[in-house]
C-alpha cells in the first residue's frame, strides 16, 4: 500500500464529498480485494463460504454480497488468540483485545499500514467532529487493550493536535490540567465527562468557563438528553463518535459537529448494512435493524459482515455539512442489551431518555435486574440532585415510575438516593446490575 493511499483516509474534503456512486464503484473494488484476502489466508472465512456453497468469485457486484455468511464475536473467541489473523502474526505491528470478563477475550490485530490508516480516520473523524489542527486534546479515554485511548491519541496527532494522554482517574487532577493546559477537544466516555463536570462543580471550577468547547464522546450509548446534559453542563459541542474493536476501534463514523444528527460512516474503508436480526435478510436504507459492517482496508484481520448488534437506520439524505458518506443515525441499543421485562422489551438508552428529562434527580442511574419466582422485575436507582431534600424522594420515585410506565410500558419499582450514591466510571460506565441467578 502507498503512502498515497494511506493519507486519503485523513481529512479529505475530496473523499468525504465523493459522489455516492463513485463511492460504491470504490466500495465493490476494495470489497473484492478483501473478500479474496480473508478466503486465502483465514481458515474459518475459508470454511464458512464453503459452508454458504459460495467463493470469492461469486461477489460480481454489490447485491451480491448478500449472499455471503455472516461473522459474530463468537467466531473471535473460537479463534482465539491469532485464528483470525490474515497475516503471518509477525507482520502485526499491534494487537488489542475486550476485557474479557464474559469469557475469553476477543483479540483484534493491526499491521503498520492499518494502525496508519485508522490515525488517518480518527483524524477525520476528529476534524468532523470540529477539532482543528493545532488544537490541544485532552484524551481521557483509558490507554492499554482497550482501543479507545490508542485511537484517539494517534488520530489527534495525525489531524496536528496537541495530546495530554492523561486516560481514567484522577479526576480532580484533570480538572487541573484542562485549567492550566487549556484544551479546547476533550475524548471521554459521556459518563465520564458528566462525571468531570460533577467534580468542577464541588472543586468550585466552572467548567464552562475553561477553553474546552467540543467534546468527541463514544464507546457507551448515549440519548439526545445526555447530550443536552453534556452542553448545559459544560459549556461544549457534543458530539458522538462510533466504532468497535472486531473493526477497528474508534473512527468508524463521526458526527459533524455542524448538524449532529447521524454519523458519518467512512464509506471507503468500511461497508454498511441494516439487516433483520432474526432471519439476517438485508432490510432497505432508512429502516430500522441491526447494523452490519465489513472493513475494506484492514489487512491484518478483515471482518467479512461483522454482526454488531447495534440497532440503528441508516440514511444516505444529504447532510448540510457537504458530507455524501452515508449516516448511522443515533444507536437506540443492542440486541444483547435488551432487557425483556414482563413482556416488554426495554434498551437501557430508552429508561436514560426518560430520565434526563425529568426534574430534580441527576443524569446518573443504574437498572438493576432481579428474579422473583418466574418473573423478571426491574429496579431503577436515581440519583436526587444536590438541593433536593431526602422528604421529596417519595415524589420523585412515585413520578420515575409513572413516567416510565406512560412512555416505555414497563412497569418498575424505583430507589431515589443520595448525591454521589450512584456509583461513578473512569470508563465505560455500568448501566445495568444483572443480579438474576445465572443457572
Amino acid at each position: 500500500m502507498t503512502d498515497t493511499t494511506l493519507l486519503t483516509h485523513k481529512h479529505n474534503p475530496e473523499i468525504e464529498t465523493m459522489p455516492r456512486e463513485q463511492l460504491a464503484d470504490l466500495q465493490l473494488e476494495k470489497l473484492q480485494k478483501i473478500v479474496r484476502h480473508a478466503y486465502d489466508n483465514v481458515d474459518h472465512y475459508k470454511q464458512s463460504f464453503a459452508d454458504a456453497g459460495i467463493t470469492p468469485n461469486d461477489l460480481k457486484t454489490l447485491d451480491d454480497y448478500a449472499r455471503f455468511p455472516f461473522a459474530v464475536k463468537d467466531d473471535l473467541r473460537a479463534n482465539y488468540p491469532f485464528g483470525m489473523f490474515a497475516v503471518p502474526r509477525e507482520q502485526v505491528l499491534r494487537v488489542h483485545a475486550s476485557s474479557g470478563t464474559t469469557g475469553k477475550p476477543t483479540v483484534v490485530g493491526y499491521t503498520k499500514d492499518d494502525v496508519d490508516i485508522w490515525s488517518g480516520l480518527m483524524a477525520r473523524s476528529m476534524a468532523c467532529a470540529g477539532a482543528l489542527p493545532g488544537d490541544m486534546v485532552h484524551n481521557a479515554y483509558g490507554y492499554g487493550l482497550f482501543t479507545g485511548g490508542l485511537g484517539a491519541h494517534y488520530g489527534a496527532e495525525a489531524l496536528g493536535c496537541t495530546v495530554t494522554p492523561v486516560s481514567g482517574g484522577f479526576t480532580e487532577r484533570q480538572i487541573v490540567l484542562l485549567e492550566d493546559f487549556g484544551a479546547r477537544v476533550l475524548c471521554a466516555t459521556p459518563s465520564y465527562a458528566l462525571n468531570l463536570a460533577e467534580v468542577a462543580e464541588r472543586e468550585g471550577v466552572d467548567i464552562r468557563k475553561l477553553p474546552v468547547k467540543i467534546g468527541i464522546f463514544g464507546a457507551e450509548p448515549w440519548s439526545e438528553a445526555m447530550r443536552a446534559q453534556l452542553d448545559e453542563r459544560l459549556g461544549i459541542r457534543a458530539v458522538d463518535i462510533y466504532g468497535l474493536s472486531e473493526i477497528m476501534g474508534p473512527g468508524v463514523a463521526a458526527e459533524c459537529v455542524e448538524a449532529r444528527n447521524g454519523l458519518h460512516g467512512w464509506e471507503d474503508c468500511f461497508l454498511f448494512e441494516t439487516i433483520d436480526p432474526e432471519t439476517g435478510d438485508v432490510l432497505p436504507m432508512g429502516e430500522v435493524g441491526e447494523l452490519v459492517i465489513s472493513t475494506l482496508t484492514k489487512w491484518a484481520q478483515p471482518m467479512i459482515r461483522y454482526r454488531t448488534r447495534d440497532i440503528t437506520r441508516l440514511e444516505t439524505a444529504p447532510c448540510e455539512c457537504g458530507r455524501t458518506h452515508l449516516r448511522i443515525m443515533r444507536i437506540t441499543g443492542r440486541n444483547d442489551d435488551m432487557l425483556i421485562i414482563r413482556g416488554v422489551n426495554v434498551y437501557p438508552s430508552q429508561v436514560e431518555s426518560v430520565l434526563l428529562g425529568e426534574a430534580n434527580i441527576e443524569p446518573h442511574y443504574q437498572l438493576v435486574l432481579q428474579r422473583e419466582g418466574n418473573m423478571d422485575n426491574l429496579t431503577v436507582e436515581v440519583e436526587a440532585s444536590p438541593d433536593v431534600g431526602p422528604s421529596e424522594y417519595d415524589a420523585i420515585a412515585k413520578n420515575v415510575v409513572h413516567v416510565i410506565k406512560s412512555r416505555i410500558g414497563v412497569t418498575c419499582r424505583t430507589i431515589v438516593l443520595g448525591p454521589g450514591e450512584v456509583p461513578r466510571s473512569e470508563g465505560k460506565a455500568v448501566r445495568v446490575r444483572d443480579m438474576r441467578p445465572k443457572n
